[in-house]
């Protein structure tokens, strides 16, 4: 190799910053994104048959140089990275690494997120997935690139971006989000929407998201949850803003948990009621977000006072530290495009599997009261006394 093509080759391999690609490949000629893929997947090794058969000893300027990181392959059901052969000349060390193929995060819904953060290039990328998620499954990197009309580097970099090691890991990722339902419809609304296809987008994501939460949901914990109800003598619902409507809904359905419930709405309420507590009693403190300081200074002191705490919340935040056990109702939900819905929906379901599972742990005798309550609420509105 002349040492023209040597410094060539240099340049080309230190090169970094705007134009670089996680895992992108370069040469001294200039190869389609495609015709490289296409050949990797015939060596994956990197060996001197690397591409078009040129091995770099002859001189030919043929050979792939890779910038970043080794091209990577699937086995046993993880993806890890090759690499290259050791003493080759286009040998560099990498960083092995492993990927589950399960996503444990909802792509379309990381996608919504990043959107404003993008680059213009990026964003069209992503726009047009978001607007044709049912697409995803068929299409090429070339055919991507044509629809969003960007270049195939530019969709190669949008897929580092959103956290894949390459467009395959996209496409795998993309159709096990798509598996849940259109998580990210509401991202499509526009103001030129008729009410007809907001009302579509907004059942379409509150399903898919309530179907994300019901597979998210740890079921171990929704038995130590009833198993704590079931074995209250009186049980105290907590909740502010959204989560207090929840505790409200919780209160009126106090005939299934077969003892004394009431939900505070007010802080200072809430307060002195925990401050009130004793052993055998239980709290359910409600909370999407699981932060709210004023919550978790009323549960720490239930508590303190020998209560039993079950938190109902969206995620894994500090009020689960000071419970003991928290039902987490995960859900796919953006509150940049309008109000909590699908948490408190979600939350809502959470109280009617608690309490009727209680209802059912506590047997014939107190599912004929309830039934006798039914009944002469009935007789009351039939009657018009109500």
């Amino acid at each position: 190799m002349t040492g023209a093509t040597e410094s060539g080759n240099a340049a080309l391999l230190g090169r970094r910053g705007a134009d670089h690609v996680p895992g992108a490949y370069v040469g001294a000629r200039a190869f389609s994104v495609k015709r490289v893929m296409a050949n990797l997947v015939r060596a994956p090794g990197y060996h001197h048959q690397s591409v078009m058969g040129a091995s770099l000893a002859t001189g030919v300027p043929a050979a792939v140089w890779r910038v970043n990181r080794a091209p990577v392959t699937r086995r046993a059901g993880s993806l890890r990275d090759v690499r290259t052969r050791s003493g080759h000349p286009c040998s560099v060390p990498v960083r092995r690494r492993r990927i589950s193929c399960v996503p444990d995060y909802n792509i379309l819904e990381v996608i919504d997120r990043a959107r404003p953060n993008l680059r213009r290039g990026s964003r069209q990328v992503a726009d047009y997935i978001l607007e044709n998620t049912h697409l995803i499954a068929e299409l090429s990197l070339s055919e991507l690139a044509r629809l969003a009309q960007v270049s195939e580097p530019t969709v190669l970099r949008f897929c580092a971006t959103v956290g894949c090691s390459g467009f395959k890991e996209f496409k795998i990722r993309a159709v096990q989000s798509l598996a849940l339902g259109a998580p990210a419809t509401h991202s499509v609304l526009s103001g030129t929407d008729t009410p007809e296809t907001v009302a579509t987008k907004i059942f379409d994501y509150t399903i898919t998201s309530l179907d994300w939460a019901r597979k998210k949901l740890d079921f171990d914990a929704i038995g130590r949850a009833v198993e704590i109800l079931a074995a209250a003598l009186r049980i105290e619902f907590f909740g502010f803003g959204a989560s207090g409507i929840v505790a409200l809904d919780a209160q009126q359905k106090f005939p299934l948990f077969g003892v004394p419930c009431i939900a505070h709405q007010d802080s200072h309420q809430q307060f002195i009621a925990a401050s009130m507590l004793k052993p055998g009693d239980a709290v359910v403190a409600i909370s999407n977000t699981g932060a709210t300081r004023s919550l978790i200074e009323v549960v720490r002191t239930a508590k303190d006072r020998g209560a039993k705490v079950v938190v109902i919340t969206g995620s894994q935040g500090p009020l689960t530290r000071y419970c003991d056990v928290a039902v987490v109702a995960e859900t796919l939900e953006n509150t940049d495009v309008y109000t909590p819905t699908t948490s408190r929906l979600a939350a809502l379901v959470i109280i009617d599997i608690l309490s009727t599972s209680v209802a059912l742990r506590k047997g014939e005798t107190h599912a004929r009261e309830v039934q006798d309550m039914k009944r002469h609420l009935a007789d009351m509105r039939t009657s018009g006394v109500i």
